[in-house]
């Protein structure tokens, strides 16, 4: 696997100082500032930077990282937030994004945790209560979760996305909201995780329909930007088997000596001409590694490729140093 660049340096060490890169590339006031899009800040981008602040002991961060977030986006009449909010309009769509929602109940609890501050606490409970009263259905296959409370629901399917399963954040909320739900949606992510398998590389793909029982790739049928986060989940949330991570390491392994593509057509094997980003690489690092995580090698963080694969080498590295706790 030598696309992989790997490190010189103990992971906390590198950790720390590309959690200061990040800071002063793409977070402002609060804000955290997706630059490939505009400018625009979403819930994901917020819930991520919450969760690194809170790993990196940065109460400071984490402080105006929430109270932006809190005024900003948590707008709604429940406690979810507007995903989306553009510097020259505002909140330009109020629709919550079940996998931001996810990350910031999950970093609240953590910073509880850690700093022992009870408003942090009462947040993260809400946050988690209202995901289950909100995004939560009944199917064929369990309890799933609904990419937003609006949009994803038809009278003949429903629209999924699997990397919104994000299985540490599910284990840490069952303890912090308990409920039935939540082993449920944990039962139901792997489920829908082994079926989802699709094509030469037997892959998921970025989004999928439930119909009945039957599970379809949609949306071009791809295998990139979204679904790429699904084995560092399971790997993260200890979700993870040998059979479940085996497509992710027979795609990304058939690609030593050179650089994986960013994306594959689960159905026909068509490849993205642009390679995958150091984000994606070191989510590809991880599988290959599995189980052996100790022998990860990941690519150089490199803030100029943008907010998004930034913060998958982050993230990366945050579930490298909790499994090692």
């Amino acid at each position: 696997m030598s696309f992989i660049l790997a490190l010189t340096a103990p992971l906390t060490a590198f950790a720390q100082d590309d959690w200061i890169q990040f800071k002063s590339a793409f977070i402002k006031n609060g804000r955290v500032i997706d630059k490939g899009q505009n400018g625009i800040s979403h819930t994901e981008g917020q819930g991520m930077a919450l969760l690194l602040a809170v790993q990196n002991n940065d109460p400071e961060t984490f402080s105006q990282v929430w109270n932006w977030t809190k005024s900003k986006l948590q707008v709604r009449d429940d406690k979810l937030f507007a995903w989306s909010w553009s510097p020259q309009t505002g909140v330009n769509d109020s629709n919550n994004a079940s996998d931001g929602d996810l990350f910031i109940a999950w970093a609240l609890s953590r910073a509880y945790t850690r700093w022992n501050e009870p408003s942090y606490l009462f947040a993260g409970i809400q946050v988690s209560q209202s995901i289950r009263a909100k995004l939560l259905r009944k199917t064929t296959k369990g309890t799933v979760l609904l990419p937003g409370a609006n949009g994803f629901e038809k009278p003949e399917f429903l629209k999924l996305n699997l990397s919104y399963w994000i299985f540490p954040a599910i284990n840490e909320l069952s303890i912090l909201d308990p409920a039935p739900e939540w082993e449920e949606l944990r039962v139901s992510g792997l489920r829908l995780i082994e079926e989802a398998r699709f094509g030469k590389w037997q892959l998921p793909s970025d989004w999928i329909t439930l119909e009945g029982e039957k599970v379809t790739p949609v949306d071009g049928d791809q295998f990139g930007y979204d679904a790429v986060r699904i084995p560092l989940y399971l790997i993260w949330g200890q979700q993870a088997t040998p059979s479940s991570i085996k497509p992710f390491q027979n795609f990304w392994g058939s690609y030593a000596g050179k650089s994986p593509p960013a994306w594959v057509n689960v159905s026909n094997g068509e490849t993205a001409t642009y390679n995958a980003s150091e984000g994606f690489q070191s989510i590809a690092a991880m599988a290959l590694a599995y189980p052996a995580l100790d022998s990860t090698l990941l690519p150089s963080f490199n803030p100029s490729q943008g907010y998004y694969s930034s913060m998958l080498s982050l993230f990366t590295q945050m579930a490298l140093e909790d499994l090692k706790k």
